[in-house]
């Protein structure tokens, strides 16, 4: 399997540099591409499963965080508070290392009934961990992290069925991305680390989570020490050529923030209850996903996620009106195209150099003479040449489905 590092690099998605930090990684234009259509996936499928977007700040007031528990469990890891003012001991501000705690604070800025529950919080926001330079490496371990997080506020009746809905999410992405988990996993507290002195709440929100996992069918193991200061979760692990595991989506049961933030909802009683609250990441940060699609893929991404879709191969100077002309119809379609012409070579090297992308569409003189379209697809799969209208829907199509398939023989 490629490492990441190198090949996200010789494909120009991503680079760094020592005068904007380590573990800073910045985004190169097809690197960019990938990280955009990846989020709006994620932003879609969140909308079609009941989830209402939000924006909150990158900065927390000191107490903000105190209150959560985050200051008190997790200070090692975060960026120092900067001081607002010149006088000292004046206000203090944090880079935020997790979204939960402004989630929380959204939904107690208004009041809410049991029949709005559950209410479904997403965003995809930046957070920031102080992380030691020696873990650092390439987009899996970073400083500055966008994170596709969501919290739904729901009554204890109402938990099992969100986290079971979650699992789900994530397996479609998983299955539109081409990428498999390694293992799943339940996250339990350990001896000796930083929790919450809860045991009540531990024991209950472990029960919810292995019930979850259980009604699932997914095999699972229960591992001690890898929990959340705030309760136990179930982590999907994906791992990489050698081997090496890391976390890449989440669900977790918290009943200590919503204790925290004195959360309530109003019942058919017409009394005050507590809601509880469901952390989940489909895909958790962008950077550590894309990380993993570069090496499981090797640079081929599926088709609706590279960063071209589709190369113009005109065979001779003479089909450059028709190649102009294939490669602005598929921008009239939302895909994502590009035009190789000869000056960059003989026919034979230029599609060479377009071995990652998923179409090759070649236009010599009786395409472009009959308005067809000579396909050629990554896999090395040649189709008839049809009409290049036909070939693009398809194409569009199988892209609009996130498939991984790049033709459907049909």
């Amino acid at each position: 399997m490629p490492d990441h590092r190198k090949l996200g690099r010789e494909l120009d998605l991503f680079d760094t540099d020592p005068l904007i930090g380590a573990g800073l990684p910045y985004w190169l234009p097809d690197g960019a591409t990938v990280r955009h259509t990846l989020e709006e996936y994620i932003r879609d499928a969140e909308r079609r499963a009941g989830y209402r977007h939000v924006y909150s700040p990158v900065l927390g007031k000191r107490e903000l965080y105190e209150l959560s528990g985050h200051w008190s469990h997790y200070s090692d890891d975060m960026f120092p508070p900067m001081e607002l003012g010149a006088q000292p001991g004046g206000e203090q501000v944090v880079l935020r290392p997790s979204l939960c705690p402004h989630h929380a604070v959204i939904y107690r800025s208004r009041a809410h009934s049991y029949r709005e529950l559950p209410l479904r919080m997403a965003e995809l926001g930046g957070m920031y961990r102080s992380e030691l330079s020696g873990v650092l490496g390439g987009l899996t371990r970073v400083r500055a992290i966008q994170l596709n997080d969501a919290h739904i506020f729901c009554t204890l009746d109402q938990v099992a069925d969100e986290a079971g809905a979650a699992l789900e999410m994530i397996r479609r992405a998983y299955q539109a991305l081409g990428i498999a988990p390694a293992r799943y996993r339940l996250s339990l507290p350990g001896p000796g680390g930083k929790y919450v002195a809860a045991p009540e709440l531990w024991r209950r929100s472990t029960a919810l989570l292995t019930d979850v996992l259980d009604r699932s069918g997914l095999p699972y193991e229960a591992v001690e020490g890898e929990a959340a200061f705030y309760g136990p979760k179930i982590d999907v692990q994906v791992a990489d050529g050698a081997g090496r595991e890391s976390t890449l989506s989440t669900v977790q049961v918290d009943f200590h923030q919503p204790e925290r933030f004195d959360l309530h909802y109003i019942g058919p009683d017409g009394a005050r209850h507590r809601p509880v609250m469901v952390h989940r990441s489909i895909i958790g940060s962008v950077e550590r996903a894309v990380a993993h699609l570069i090496e499981v893929h090797g640079g081929a991404f599926p088709a609706w996620l590279a960063p071209t879709q589709l190369v113009v191969l005109p065979i001779s100077e003479a089909e450059l009106p028709q190649a102009e002309a294939l490669v602005r119809r598929c921008a009239d379609l939302g895909l994502r195209a590009e035009l190789a012409g000869p000056e960059r070579g003989s026919l034979g090297a230029r599609i060479r150099a377009a071995r990652l992308v998923p179409y090759q569409a070649v236009v010599g003189a009786r395409e472009a003479a009959d308005g067809r379209v000579a396909l050629r697809l990554r896999d090395g799969r040649r189709p008839a040449p049809q009409a290049a209208d036909d070939t693009l829907a398809r194409i569009a199509a199988l892209i609009a489905a996130h498939s991984t398939d790049l033709w459907d023989e049909a």
